[in-house]
């Protein structure tokens, strides 16, 4: 697999939970023997061993220390018990984050809740603990040209419904702003080949979605709460979301028909709202 330069642990352990990832290796699932995997990576079993207490560690495989081979791990998603979007997206990132071709598709009001979670993985990437090669984000955001439906004045055709709009959209475009900049930052320290993209929705997002390496989905509803906001001259009063604390959904390919499904067709809605009613967004 490698010429004349031997795989190491963390190297092969790579290996391994990519083919977990993409489903080559199912849950339940055992592996080859440490004698099979030695062989077919060309390396001593101390390296598998090593490679296997990784990804035990990591909480992929089970029954490492068995005598038969270790099986695969029942997936850990949020899906049985959904957590707030700002508590729950950051573990699914890091691990996205394990692959060698990185890919975040999202439709959301806002990188609100994107730029926190991303940044537990580029602090493993500068580290040198995650070693990505490619990374491809892709972004949907409203329109700065739409009359939203939230946020909005909660006094309708008031003067403030201006202020508002504009006080989201200083948030969409500095928020973008920080995101392009932390992910294309890494193709100076890190020589990652990065690729962000953002694109104008016609319409505001009922509800949030990530893609991840086209095997999870995380869905969120957003809640809509009466808020205010001091300015200089008053407040403002709106309807706005609850983006980070609403509850995030995970549907993982891996995890049965129902999951791969949804997974499927999200991506299929994605790519149809990219390729055809979005419109080029520039952060300004």
């Amino acid at each position: 697999m490698n010429g004349s330069r031997r795989l190491t642990p963390q190297e092969i352990a790579d290996t391994l939970r990519e083919r977990i990832r993409t489903g080559a290796l199912q849950p339940g699932e055992r592996l080859p023997t440490q004698a099979e995997l030695a062989g077919e990576f060309g390396v001593e079993r101390g390296a598998v061993r090593q490679a296997l207490r990784v990804l035990q560690e990591d909480g992929l495989l089970a029954d490492v220390s068995k005598g038969s081979p270790p099986r695969v791990a029942e997936p850990r998603t949020v899906r049985g018990e959904p957590q707030p979007t700002m508590v729950a997206l950051a573990p699914r990132l890091t691990e996205a984050f394990s692959a060698p071709h990185v890919r975040i598709d999202a439709v959301c009001l806002t990188a609100q809740s994107l730029i926190p979670a991303l940044g537990e993985p580029l602090r493993l990437v500068h580290e040198g603990r995650l070693h990505p090669e490619r990374i491809d984000a892709r972004i949907l955001l409203p329109s700065r040209d739409i009359n939203l439906a939230f946020p909005v004045s909660v006094d309708a055709g008031s003067e403030e419904e201006d202020a508002v709009h504009q006080r989201w959209l200083a948030m969409r475009n500095a928020q973008g702003q920080v995101l392009q900049y932390n992910l294309q930052a890494l193709r100076g320290t890190h020589d990652i080949d990065v690729h962000v993209t953002f694109r104008a929705l016609p319409f505001t997002p009922p509800v949030k979605l990530y893609l991840l390496n086209g095997v999870e989905a995380l869905f969120a509803h957003y809640m809509i709460a009466r808020r205010e906001e001091p300015t200089e001259s008053g407040t403002l009063e709106m309807w706005d979301t609850l983006g980070s604390e609403s509850l995030l959904f995970s549907f993982e390919q891996r995890a049965g028909q129902r999951d791969a499904a949804f997974v499927e067709q999200s991506q299929k809605w994605f790519d149809a709202l990219w390729e055809t009613i979005t419109t080029d967004l520039t952060l300004s």
